[in-house]
């Protein structure tokens, strides 16, 4: 049994049974998934990637995405869920479904993903705060498996540590690999003893954290940690997110060097947009979306392409509205766009012509794009 759910694009689906459940936290939860031999190919993942699953919510069927805690060399599926509300559909789903349960998984996707190199020293940051450490957490041991010469710095933030999810697990990844993996808690309403890690993980903090913990480098005296770091992973909240990879970023860290994985819609732009573009008005676009073919007529192009034609109500898929998830990804066929910013396409797809509707600026009359690519 195998379905294809359009969730931006075709996505296959095959039928898991549950094989372990465990409560993490007041609010957060985890699920195994058995993989039967005949499937194991269609799901060999990258750590950081997600899956989608599909349930049943107040009569409803449900599609959510979430993040792998396991790592590629585990050969299992393990997913970290959190219960944003009693009556949500995460709620739903912990309620209702229980080990020997089948749930329809699609297989892994996402781009929150780092090329392995063993061979390398590298030195690799992450923030995460919540279910943000869900990804990171699969990156980190897939990392201390395969790469003995790269060192890790986690920075977690949570609102206490009765919130704090995955700690076990963590602790132990500290002990058992102690010279190459640091992990610093904080807590955002719940006093701590230095008041250091006290508060929310911001641009205010990460100064403090590069002047008092990332500074001294014991593998190079003329050099701080900070600067010796090769990638950055933030996982979390939209505002989270933007105020800390500007701050890496002005704190000298290359764009393509700060990787981010966004778990709720943001409406904001990540980084400033610093481009002018020529005022556009009454702009035709063609669109074919699931076989479909649409016409309309934009206003001018002082917004970006999804917003606007959400705006008109089209069906158009989306998902973070930042440019992160490729949901709203597409095919531009005719005319010219801007992308602003792009953390999901790769270098072959953009000269493919490949765009994120989310982040693109009209810079001709006319447009036709297609958002069927599967």
């Amino acid at each position: 049994m195998e379905q294809q759910i359009y969730k931006g694009k075709l996505i296959q689906f095959h039928p898991l049974k549950i094989a372990k459940k465990e409560e993490l936290t007041k609010n957060t939860f985890s699920l195994e998934f058995e993989i039967p031999e005949s499937l194991k190919d269609h799901f060999k993942f990258e750590a950081g990637q997600f899956v989608s699953v599909k349930f049943q919510s107040h009569g409803k069927e449900v599609i959510n995405d979430y993040s792998m805690t396991s790592a590629p060399y585990e050969r299992k599926i393990s997913l970290g869920i959190k219960v944003n509300s009693p009556k949500g559909a995460t709620a739903q789903l912990f309620k209702n479904y229980n080990v020997g349960d089948v749930l329809l998984v699609s297989e892994p996707a996402g781009r929150f993903t780092l090329v392995t190199k063993p061979s390398e020293f590298r030195t690799i940051v992450a923030f995460a705060a919540g279910i943000g450490i869900t990804p990171i957490l699969s990156h980190f041991k897939n990392i201390l498996h395969n790469e003995p010469r790269t060192r890790l710095f986690l920075f977690f933030g949570n609102k206490s540590s009765e919130d704090l999810t995955y700690r076990v697990q963590l602790d132990n990844l500290a002990r058992t690999c102690g010279d190459r993996l640091q992990i610093f808690y904080f807590f955002s309403q719940e006093k701590t003893a230095d008041q250091f890690f006290y508060g929310r993980l911001d641009e205010k903090k990460l100064n403090l954290i590069i002047n008092q913990i990332l500074h001294l480098d014991d593998t190079d005296e003329e050099s701080t940690i900070w600067d010796a770091v090769d990638e950055v992973l933030i996982c979390g909240k939209g505002e989270m997110i933007k105020t800390l990879a500007n701050a890496c970023y002005h704190h000298g860290i290359p764009k393509k060097n700060i990787h981010f994985e966004l778990f709720e819609e943001f409406n904001d732009d990540i980084y400033p947009v610093e481009v002018e573009f020529p005022h556009i008005e009454n702009i035709e676009v063609e669109f074919t979306m699931l076989g479909k073919n649409y016409s309309t007529q934009l206003p001018d192009n002082k917004d970006k392409i999804l917003q606007q034609l959400l705006i008109q109500k089209f069906p158009v898929p989306y998902s973070c509205k930042s440019g992160i998830c490729g949901s709203c990804e597409c095919l531009l066929e005719e005319g010219e766009v801007e992308l602003l910013e792009n953390e999901y396409l790769t270098e072959k797809e953009e000269k493919q012509r490949h765009i994120l509707a989310c982040m693109s600026i009209v810079k001709s009359k006319k447009i036709k794009l297609n958002f069927d690519l599967s």
